[in-house]
């Protein structure tokens, strides 16, 4: 299956334009509409399901501090300590859990996740200059069955199309595991603190078109990382959503409109082309903000298209 783009940058500008305008519009249209009739239609395929481990696989020179912001985020997304009241990680994965009640509303059973394998590849041992294909290599040395493999790249290895087109992909791989042919799902994203935060790192640096509004203190301190989570989490969302192609989606199946990518630019009620939304602060180091997560971690993760109100949900 092709892998699919998040963010394709060529277009986020126009879809972040009239995303609103389009989605309040969807709203009135699809208010009492079918399943069949939603604006990310359910193509009858199968969802993630059951015990998932997400493996992340670190390419090139990460910080143990920056590996432990992703790791912790995997954790997050079952957070049994989360509460409604408290906007958290794992209250923003309950939005995902809806498209699982849409497809089987009779047995709805969402995936539970958890942080898998850590493998490092700190020699960079295909290069520093990635093409697809060496991407799904790499994703390939996590677990075949019953996981989500997440390629992350360092801010100094180039990847096909990143920074140009796409901040990271998602996508699925065929394998034997036992004599049975198995599809994997895997994940790439890459940190874009010295290639191009303007494009994937937005909002925590200035845009590089667009409406110049003064960029926002990263929650952890890392603008490349607290990027790249942002990233991943949408490609999570649509991961778990439309895993193998053929799930939730709009659009051509090569470039489909997703669970997040829905959604572009949305932090926050209130959002707009160039602002994030109305979001948390956090009053000792003034970092933006709208998820709790494990170890005291704070987070910024994008609205998530709702199927039963027709309009992109946000935790603040």
């Amino acid at each position: 299956m092709a892998p699919h783009s998040f963010f394709n940058v060529n277009l986020l500008l126009i879809l972040a334009l009239f995303s609103v305008f389009n989605l309040c519009f969807a709203a009135r249209l699809l208010s009492t509409a079918s399943l069949q009739d939603q604006l990310l239609r359910y193509h009858n395929g199968a969802l993630l399901q059951g015990t998932i481990s997400v493996n992340l696989i670190w390419y090139g020179n990460f910080k143990p501090s920056q590996r432990a912001i992703v790791s912790d985020f995997i954790t997050s997304l079952s957070d049994s300590a989360a509460t409604p009241s408290n906007p958290s990680v794992a209250t923003w994965w309950k939005g995902v859990e809806k498209y699982y009640q849409l497809a089987n509303p009779k047995n709805p059973s969402s995936p539970s996740l958890h942080l898998g394998k850590q493998l490092l590849d700190e020699k960079y041992s295909l290069g520093k200059s990635l093409s697809e294909d060496q991407i799904i290599q790499l994703a390939a040395n996590g677990e075949h069955k019953d996981a989500v493999n997440v390629v992350l790249t360092a801010s100094d290895v180039t990847v096909a199309g990143f920074c140009v087109n796409r901040c990271g992909t998602h996508g699925s791989k065929s394998s034997i595991v036992k004599g049975k042919n198995q599809k994997f799902a895997y994940i790439w994203v890459g940190n874009s603190e010295t290639q191009c935060p303007g494009y994937c790192a937005w909002p925590f640096h200035q845009p590089i078109y667009g409406p110049q509004n003064p960029p926002l203190r990263s929650p952890n301190s890392d603008v490349g990382i607290d990027g790249a989570v942002a990233v991943l989490s949408g490609l999570l969302a649509g991961t778990a959503t439309n895993p193998f192609g053929d799930g939730f989606y709009q659009g051509p199946a090569t470039a489909p409109l997703e669970a997040a990518s829905a959604c572009p630019g949305v932090y926050g009620k209130g959002a707009y082309p160039g602002y994030a939304g109305d979001l948390l602060l956090d009053p000792t180091t003034g970092a933006s903000y709208n998820a709790h997560g494990s170890n005291g971690r704070k987070y910024l993760l994008p609205a998530i298209y709702d199927p039963s109100t027709s309009q992109c949900s946000t935790l603040v």
